[in-house]
C-alpha cells in the first residue's frame, strides 16, 4: 500500500497510460485534471461534448487541444451515452465526469442494456493522506448510497476492501463507525456495526478485518481506544473508516480537507471501471491524485 498520495502516480505510471473518456468535457477543471494526468505520463483522454465548448474552456487554461480526441456530441445525455460506451467496449480504461450532473452521468452508467453495471452496488471511496494519521486511509461512502441499509453496507465494504487489494494491501482493516461503541438498538450504526463484525469473524466477509461499532476516535487513535478499554486489532490503525450514511461521511471527507489539512482522491466503485467524478472545490492534486487512483486500482489489465 502506497504510504503517500504522490506513489500512486508512480504505481499507475508503472500499469501504462490509460485512456480516460470524459462525459461533457467542456469543463477547465476537469481539462486541466486530465492534462496534468498527460504530462504525469498516466493516462490520456477522449473529449466527449459539444466541441465549441471543448475548444472554449481549453483557451480559457491555454491548453491546446490538438493532440486531444475530441468526439463532438452536444447533447449531454448522449455525451454521457458514449462516453460510457467507449469505456464499455474497451477503448478507454477509465470514465470521468465532466460539466454534467453526476444523475445523469450514472444514468448511463446503470442503463441495463449499454451500461457498465457489473452486478454489484455502486460506491464511492475517499483515500486520504492526512498529517495527523501514519498512513492512507479510505472513507465509504461520502458521495452515492444517501441512507445505506445493512445489505447495502455489505456490498460498499466490498467494494472498498477489493479497492485495498487492487493496491496491495491483502487484509485491509475495517471500522464501522457510529457515534458511540457500544451497541444501542435505538442506533441503527452501531447495530450494523456490531453485525458486519460478526459476520467478519464467521468468515461470511473475508479478507479483511472488521470490527465495530467504533466511534471515530477510537477507530484513528490507540490511545483513545486504549482509554476505553477497547481490546481491538482495528481499534486505533483502521485502513477503512465505514461511515453511517452520506451525511457524516460527507461532512467528515470535507472536515479531513477543509480543517484537517489532509489531501485526498476519490472514485467510484463497483462499476466495470473505476469513475472519477471531481469537485469544483478539489484540488489540482486532489483530481490529478484521483486519476492516478483509478488507473492504479483498474486501469489497464
Amino acid at each position: 500500500m502506497p504510504t503517500d498520495l504522490s506513489e500512486l502516480l508512480g504505481r499507475a505510471r508503472a500499469g501504462g497510460r490509460n485512456r480516460i473518456a470524459v462525459a461533457a468535457a467542456g469543463d477547465m477543471h476537469v481539462l486541466e485534471a486530465v492534462r496534468a494526468a498527460a504530462e504525469a505520463g498516466i493516462a490520456e483522454a477522449v473529449l466527449v461534448g459539444a466541441k465549441d465548448g471543448i475548444l472554449a474552456a481549453a483557451r480559457e487554461i491555454r491548453m491546446d487541444p490538438g493532440g486531444w480526441e475530441i468526439i463532438d456530441i452536444p447533447d449531454p445525455a448522449e455525451a454521457c451515452r458514449k462516453a460510457v460506451a467507449l469505456v464499455r467496449e474497451g477503448r478507454a480504461e477509465i470514465l470521468m465526469k465532466g460539466l454534467v450532473s453526476t444523475a445523469l452521468l450514472m444514468k448511463a452508467v446503470l442503463d441495463k442494456e449499454g451500461g457498465l453495471r457489473t452486478g454489484a452496488l455502486l460506491s464511492h471511496a475517499g483515500i486520504f493522506q492526512s498529517p495527523h494519521y501514519g498512513k492512507l486511509f479510505a472513507v465509504t461512502d461520502a458521495a452515492m448510497n444517501v441512507a445505506p441499509d445493512f445489505e447495502e453496507k455489505v456490498g460498499i465494504l466490498t467494494n472498498a476492501v477489493g479497492m485495498f487489494h487492487r493496491l496491495g494491501v491483502e487484509k485491509p482493516k475495517v471500522a464501522v463507525t457510529a457515534a458511540v461503541e457500544t451497541v444501542n438498538p435505538k442506533m441503527e450504526a452501531t447495530v450494523h456495526g456490531a453485525m458486519l463484525a460478526q459476520m467478519n469473524r464467521r468468515g461470511q466477509i473475508g479478507g479483511c478485518v472488521v470490527d465495530g461499532p467504533l466511534a471515530l476516535d477510537n477507530a484513528v487513535s490507540r490511545e483513545a481506544a486504549a482509554h476505553k478499554g477497547i481490546v481491538s486489532e482495528v481499534a486505533g490503525d483502521a485502513d477503512i473508516i465505514l461511515v453511517p450514511d452520506i451525511e457524516s461521511g460527507n461532512m467528515l471527507y470535507k472536515a479531513l480537507n477543509f480543517l484537517g489539512g489532509a489531501l485526498s482522491a476519490g472514485v467510484i466503485l463497483g462499476a466495470r471501471a473505476p469513475i472519477v467524478l471531481t469537485s469544483r472545490a478539489d484540488s489540482e492534486a486532489s483530481k490529478l491524485h484521483s486519476i492516478a487512483l483509478a488507473a492504479a486500482i483498474g486501469g489497464k489489465p
